[in-house]
Protein backbone atom coordinates (compact mmCIF):
# COMPACT_ATOMS: atom_id res chain seq x y z
CA UNK A 1 0.00 0.00 0.00
CA UNK A 2 2.70 2.20 1.16
CA UNK A 3 4.47 1.44 -1.96
CA UNK A 4 1.65 2.06 -4.61
CA UNK A 5 1.49 5.67 -2.89
CA UNK A 6 5.45 6.30 -2.88
CA UNK A 7 5.30 5.33 -6.77
CA UNK A 8 1.92 7.43 -7.55
CA UNK A 9 3.24 10.48 -5.84
CA UNK A 10 6.23 10.16 -7.91
CA UNK A 11 4.81 9.59 -11.48
CA UNK A 12 2.40 13.22 -9.92
CA UNK A 13 5.53 14.65 -9.38
CA UNK A 14 7.62 13.77 -12.75
CA UNK A 15 3.84 15.02 -14.66
CA UNK A 16 3.72 18.44 -12.64
CA UNK A 17 7.47 18.81 -12.96
CA UNK A 18 6.93 19.60 -16.53
CA UNK A 19 4.19 22.35 -16.07
CA UNK A 20 6.45 23.89 -12.87
CA UNK A 21 10.06 24.12 -14.15
CA UNK A 22 9.64 26.04 -17.00
CA UNK A 23 7.44 28.55 -15.07
CA UNK A 24 10.49 28.59 -12.23
CA UNK A 25 13.22 28.86 -15.11
CA UNK A 26 10.97 32.04 -16.54
CA UNK A 27 10.75 33.48 -13.26
CA UNK A 28 14.17 33.33 -12.57
CA UNK A 29 15.26 34.62 -15.91
CA UNK A 30 13.05 37.79 -15.25
CA UNK A 31 14.14 38.46 -12.10
CA UNK A 32 17.98 38.43 -13.65
CA UNK A 33 16.65 41.14 -16.51
CA UNK A 34 14.99 43.03 -13.73
CA UNK A 35 18.51 43.25 -11.68
CA UNK A 36 20.60 43.96 -13.91
CA UNK A 37 18.26 47.06 -15.73
CA UNK A 38 18.04 49.12 -12.73
CA UNK A 39 21.45 49.94 -11.41
CA UNK A 40 21.87 50.08 -7.65
CA UNK A 41 21.96 52.79 -5.21
CA UNK A 42 25.53 53.15 -4.23
CA UNK A 43 25.65 54.97 -0.43
CA UNK A 44 27.39 58.54 -0.68
CA UNK A 45 29.54 59.12 2.57
CA UNK A 46 29.46 62.75 1.59
CA UNK A 47 25.29 63.43 1.38
CA UNK A 48 24.41 63.90 4.91
CA UNK A 49 27.57 66.70 4.82
CA UNK A 50 26.30 68.33 1.18
CA UNK A 51 23.18 68.47 2.87
CA UNK A 52 23.68 69.47 6.33
CA UNK A 53 26.30 72.10 4.17
CA UNK A 54 23.27 73.72 1.99
CA UNK A 55 20.99 73.78 4.90
CA UNK A 56 23.20 76.36 7.00
CA UNK A 57 23.26 78.42 3.56
CA UNK A 58 19.47 78.07 3.71
CA UNK A 59 19.22 79.08 7.87
CA UNK A 60 21.70 81.73 7.23
CA UNK A 61 20.13 83.20 4.78
CA UNK A 62 16.26 83.27 6.11
CA UNK A 63 17.11 84.32 9.89
CA UNK A 64 18.35 87.52 11.03
CA UNK A 65 22.65 88.19 11.75
CA UNK A 66 21.95 87.73 15.31
CA UNK A 67 20.07 84.53 15.23
CA UNK A 68 22.73 82.91 12.52
CA UNK A 69 25.63 83.93 14.56
CA UNK A 70 23.99 82.60 17.68
CA UNK A 71 23.19 79.40 16.19
CA UNK A 72 26.88 79.59 14.56
CA UNK A 73 28.11 79.50 17.93
CA UNK A 74 25.93 78.45 20.08
CA UNK A 75 24.38 75.48 18.26
CA UNK A 76 20.36 76.87 19.32
CA UNK A 77 18.59 79.87 18.33
CA UNK A 78 16.43 82.14 20.87
CA UNK A 79 13.21 83.25 19.18
CA UNK A 80 11.04 85.30 21.09
CA UNK A 81 7.19 84.41 22.48
CA UNK A 82 4.76 86.57 20.32
CA UNK A 83 0.99 85.63 21.99
CA UNK A 84 -0.19 87.88 24.40
CA UNK A 85 0.24 85.69 27.55
CA UNK A 86 3.62 83.04 27.44
CA UNK A 87 2.56 79.70 27.60
CA UNK A 88 1.72 79.02 30.82
CA UNK A 89 2.13 82.21 32.21
CA UNK A 90 0.60 85.68 33.33
CA UNK A 91 0.09 88.12 30.83
CA UNK A 92 2.56 90.46 29.63
CA UNK A 93 5.51 88.30 30.96
CA UNK A 94 8.22 88.48 28.65
CA UNK A 95 8.86 84.58 27.58
CA UNK A 96 11.33 83.12 24.88
CA UNK A 97 12.31 79.49 23.14
CA UNK A 98 15.18 78.46 22.76
CA UNK A 99 15.11 75.80 19.42
CA UNK A 100 17.50 73.39 19.35
CA UNK A 101 18.43 71.18 15.96
CA UNK A 102 15.72 67.59 16.97
CA UNK A 103 15.23 67.94 19.62
CA UNK A 104 12.28 69.72 21.69
CA UNK A 105 11.68 73.78 21.41
CA UNK A 106 11.76 74.82 25.51
CA UNK A 107 10.14 77.81 26.50
CA UNK A 108 11.34 79.53 29.05
CA UNK A 109 10.56 83.11 30.91
CA UNK A 110 13.07 85.86 29.77
CA UNK A 111 13.58 87.65 33.31
CA UNK A 112 14.13 84.95 35.87
CA UNK A 113 15.16 81.93 33.41
CA UNK A 114 12.66 79.61 34.54
CA UNK A 115 12.05 76.90 32.25
CA UNK A 116 8.17 76.49 31.37
CA UNK A 117 7.87 73.61 29.41
CA UNK A 118 9.70 71.18 26.01
CA UNK A 119 6.91 71.09 23.27
CA UNK A 120 8.09 68.60 20.63
CA UNK A 121 7.30 68.91 17.39
CA UNK A 122 8.85 67.12 13.92
CA UNK A 123 9.57 67.31 10.49
CA UNK A 124 10.65 64.16 8.74
CA UNK A 125 12.37 63.95 5.95
CA UNK A 126 9.80 62.71 3.31
CA UNK A 127 12.00 62.97 -0.32
CA UNK A 128 13.25 60.04 -2.41
CA UNK A 129 14.97 58.05 -3.21
CA UNK A 130 17.05 58.52 0.22
CA UNK A 131 14.21 59.52 2.61
CA UNK A 132 14.89 59.29 6.02
CA UNK A 133 13.63 59.97 10.04
CA UNK A 134 16.23 62.94 10.16
CA UNK A 135 16.56 65.71 7.71
CA UNK A 136 19.89 68.40 8.21
CA UNK A 137 20.10 69.77 11.62
CA UNK A 138 20.16 73.16 10.29
CA UNK A 139 17.12 72.44 7.98
CA UNK A 140 15.14 71.24 11.13
CA UNK A 141 16.21 74.50 13.41
CA UNK A 142 14.97 76.38 10.33
CA UNK A 143 11.55 74.80 10.20
CA UNK A 144 10.61 75.40 13.68
CA UNK A 145 11.82 78.79 13.43
CA UNK A 146 9.58 79.07 10.64
CA UNK A 147 6.84 77.96 12.64
CA UNK A 148 7.24 79.62 15.70
CA UNK A 149 7.39 83.02 14.08
CA UNK A 150 4.78 82.20 10.95
CA UNK A 151 1.86 80.96 13.18
CA UNK A 152 3.15 80.60 17.20
CA UNK A 153 0.04 79.72 18.44
CA UNK A 154 -0.35 76.66 15.95
CA UNK A 155 2.75 75.75 17.25
CA UNK A 156 2.17 75.16 21.01
CA UNK A 157 -1.05 73.94 20.06
CA UNK A 158 -0.31 70.98 18.04
CA UNK A 159 3.42 70.23 20.27
CA UNK A 160 3.33 67.67 22.65
CA UNK A 161 4.00 69.62 25.21
CA UNK A 162 6.06 67.94 28.72
CA UNK A 163 7.11 69.98 32.04
CA UNK A 164 11.00 70.87 31.80
CA UNK A 165 13.45 67.52 32.13
CA UNK A 166 11.66 65.29 30.10
CA UNK A 167 13.79 65.38 27.41
CA UNK A 168 16.19 67.96 27.65
CA UNK A 169 18.64 67.78 31.47
CA UNK A 170 17.69 71.07 32.27
CA UNK A 171 21.02 72.02 33.88
CA UNK A 172 21.80 71.56 30.33
CA UNK A 173 19.22 74.24 29.76
CA UNK A 174 20.31 76.39 32.09
CA UNK A 175 23.36 76.37 31.07
CA UNK A 176 22.56 77.31 27.55
CA UNK A 177 20.70 80.56 28.99
CA UNK A 178 24.51 81.40 30.62
CA UNK A 179 26.36 80.81 27.36
CA UNK A 180 23.76 83.26 26.00
CA UNK A 181 23.65 85.99 28.34
CA UNK A 182 27.80 85.89 27.81
CA UNK A 183 27.46 85.77 24.01
CA UNK A 184 25.13 88.53 24.18
CA UNK A 185 27.27 90.58 26.45
CA UNK A 186 30.18 89.71 24.58
CA UNK A 187 28.59 91.23 21.09
CA UNK A 188 27.21 94.09 22.55
CA UNK A 189 30.59 94.92 23.62
CA UNK A 190 31.87 94.56 19.94
CA UNK A 191 29.39 96.17 18.87
CA UNK A 192 29.53 99.25 20.99
CA UNK A 193 31.77 102.13 19.55
CA UNK A 194 35.23 102.45 21.45
CA UNK A 195 35.79 105.32 24.00
CA UNK A 196 37.13 108.48 22.53
CA UNK A 197 40.57 109.46 23.72
CA UNK A 198 40.21 112.50 25.72
CA UNK A 199 43.92 113.30 26.63
CA UNK A 200 44.92 115.65 24.26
Amino acid sequence: MLLALGVTALVALALLSDLIIPRLEEGWRRLRARRSRTPPLLYDPGRERRAEQRARELLRSCVNEEEWEMYRDLGFIRVWGSLAQGPGEEAGAPYAYLVYPHRPIVAYLAQTRRLLGEYCVTFPDESRPYGSAQIPDSDDVLAKWMALTGDEHRVIESANMHLPGRQLDPAQVTRDLWRLAQWERARMRKAAPAPADTAR
